[in-house]
């Protein structure tokens, strides 16, 4: 949240305290029995409501004290309740809902001890408890409608997400698929007329012959065009993940999350296929904890083969905010992650841990070739 937005909100709240407390000190004005000490509870109290966002909680207990004391004191009319009903919205709204019900039996019960007259008394409690009903549901109300605009902005921004890396996935098979045909068809070709043509030369300078300018060519071109192809596949093969997990583990870091990394075993060269597995595995679970965990520390560890295995081992946890209880549904991160270990023929586990927090446990045969 940006500076000026934070400004706009602290003006917001101050005026908002400024006009309850105008209301308030206005209706009161009016009676004949108010003096100081009630002017200064309407002040106090509504003043409290300008920090409503940083202390609902302080600003609910004070604005209930403060108002119960006032109406105890000077028996106003029912807007005598507006600082208290605002506290009790707000408290609603980040879910103290049991404290914004107490607040408002604690103030009901004093307008009613201390009221001129049964009927009367009646009357107003009923309708500031209608009130306070009020109060209590729209902040619930609006906490849902926040939650729900929330949780729509995180699908849209998970969707686009989902979208980029299915395309750029399908991308990537894509030109595989061509460079696999290039290779076997082009490749093929080519070499066998660089050596017929090879052949044709040797045999010729063999019997003494003089070499056609043309075989010459022919040797000389199909040469070049096998080292153009092969520059061509090598961009077309160019899937690879530009980095390594410690480069994601430093990435991470370096955008302030807590991760530890650790790797045991004989650290050696992999095949593309698995060093590509290893990295976008280490990439995805990185960026669920970063968008789900919350403010939990990450651990990686990667194994090659320590234990005389022969095969790689991943391992990302957590200690973030997930429910052992509740299964994740796998999304388009998840499953890609699982159909390139499926692919290699390694087995992936993903879930929530029974301590609290998300595990994501990856096992790749290290002599995979692509």
């Amino acid at each position: 949240m940006s500076g000026r937005q934070i400004d706009r909100r602290v003006l917001a709240d101050v005026v908002l305290a400024a006009v309850v407390g105008a209301l308030g000190m206005g209706v009161a004005a009016f009676d004949d029995g108010t003096d100081a000490l009630d002017l200064t509870l309407i002040a106090l109290a509504s003043a409290s409501l300008a920090l409503h966002r940083a202390a609902p909680r302080a600003v609910l207990a004070a604005a209930t004290l403060l108002g119960t004391a006032y109406v105890v004191h000077a028996h106003p009319g029912p807007l005598s309740a507006l600082p208290v009903l605002g506290a009790v919205h707000t408290a609603a709204r980040v879910g103290h809902r049991g404290l914004a019900g107490a607040a408002s039996t604690v103030f009901l019960a004093g307008y009613v001890a201390t009221g001129p007259g049964t009927q009367e008394v009646a009357e107003r409690a009923g309708l500031l408890a209608g009130w306070f009903l009020c109060a209590v549901v729209t902040g619930l109300a609006d906490r849902n409608w926040q939650a729900y605009l929330r949780q729509t902005e995180q699908r849209a921004q998970e969707a686009e997400r989902t979208r980029e890396e299915a395309a750029l996935r399908r991308a990537g098979e894509e030109r595989l698929r061509i460079a696999r045909e290039l290779h076997d068809s082009l490749t093929h070709s080519i070499s066998i007329v660089k050596l017929q043509a090879g052949v044709a030369v040797h045999l010729a300078r063999k019997r003494g012959e003089e070499v056609p300018p043309a075989l010459l060519a022919i040797q000389e071109a199909s040469g070049e065009a096998m080292r153009e192809l092969r520059s061509a596949l090598q961009v077309l093969r160019a899937d690879e993940p530009s980095g390594t997990p410690a480069l994601l583990v430093e990435r991470a870091r370096a955008a302030g999350l807590a991760v530890d990394l650790t790797v045991t075993g004989d650290e050696r060269p992999l095949s593309p296929a698995v060093d590509r597995a290893a990295y976008r595995i280490v990439q995805e679970a990185l960026t669920n904890a970063a968008r789900h965990a919350g403010p939990a520390k990450i651990t990686v560890r990667i194994d090659y083969g320590g234990g005389g295995d022969g095969e790689l081992t991943i391992d990302v946890d957590d200690d973030g905010a997930a429910d052992p209880a509740r299964q994740p549904v796998p999304g388009t991160g998840l499953t890609g992650m699982r159909e390139r270990v499926t692919a290699l023929g390694g087995t992936l586990r993903a879930a929530p841990r029974a301590e609290g927090g998300f595990a994501v446990r990856a096992r790749l045969p290290m002599g995979e070739t692509v």
